[in-house]
């Protein structure tokens, strides 16, 4: 089997009649015969000729499906792009790959949905009066500002452990509206606990709080439109 430089690689890039190959931990891949490859970028962000150990770690998929193509060689001096770790975190995600890429899309989907329903019971309780609508909204929140917590902390440890904590556009936009969306919730929900009379203010301080309540839904939203981009990035025309 024959070695490839980086340099070839970066050739083999699906241009001008150019193989479209790709390097996985040393292992330089043929994917030109793949329909997601045609045009040497895949999912409009992952680009051919170049090494992908890295993203392919952070893709919903594993890299089994490479085994589909044809191995060609071995690129050069390649280092694999792994993240230094303690050995019993290595041997945890050796042993369960699962907590290497699902954990955060397990786990993201529960504040988004709680975020948005304490924002849209309120909505209800403004409209209908009913007092129901606004103590499941607090109960809404509540539960929203749990799971924040735990999704933030897995989707931190997947780009820690996936894209080696480097800025990536996505993930700095949610991280700044997570937080925003965090602070907002505990702020409400403290508010609201605190002081029960609060409702009956709505035409004065009230108000304030009612901005508070009303925002983590479009926040949650938001946060999971970045995130889908990760995965599903948008075609551009």
């Amino acid at each position: 089997m024959k070695e490839i430089d980086s340099e070839t690689l970066s050739r083999s890039n699906g241009k001008e009649g150019n193989p479209v190959y790709i390097a996985h931990k040393g292992r330089v891949i043929d994917v030109s015969k793949s329909k997601l490859w045609q045009t040497g970028v895949h999912m409009g962000r992952h680009a051919a000729g170049t090494d992908l150990t890295a993203e392919i770690g952070a893709a919903p998929h594993g890299p089994e499906v490479l085994d589909r193509y044809p191995e060609i060689g071995s690129l050069v001096a390649s280092v694999p792009a792994e993240r230094p770790m303690p050995a019993f975190l290595a041997r945890l995600l050796s042993r369960y790959p699962f907590f290497r890429r699902h954990p955060h899309p397990a786990t993201v989907h529960f504040p988004i949905a709680f975020m948005a329903a304490a924002s849209g019971f309120y909505v209800l309780y403004l409209v209908t009066g009913a007092a129901s609508f606004e103590v499941t909204a607090v109960h809404c929140l509540g539960a929203g500002i749990l799971f924040a917590l735990l999704a933030m902390s897995t989707g931190l440890f997947t780009w820690w452990l996936n894209y080696m904590a480097k800025p990536v556009r996505q993930v700095t936009i949610k991280i700044v509206l997570s937080c925003a969306m965090l602070a907002d919730a505990v702020a409400a929900f403290i508010w609201r606990i605190s002081n029960p009379d609060i409702l009956n203010q709505l035409n004065g301080i009230g108000a304030i709080y009612l901005l508070l309540v009303l925002a983590p839904g479009p926040l949650a939203l938001a946060i999971g439109y970045f995130g889908g981009t990760l995965t599903f990035p948008l075609e551009k025309k």
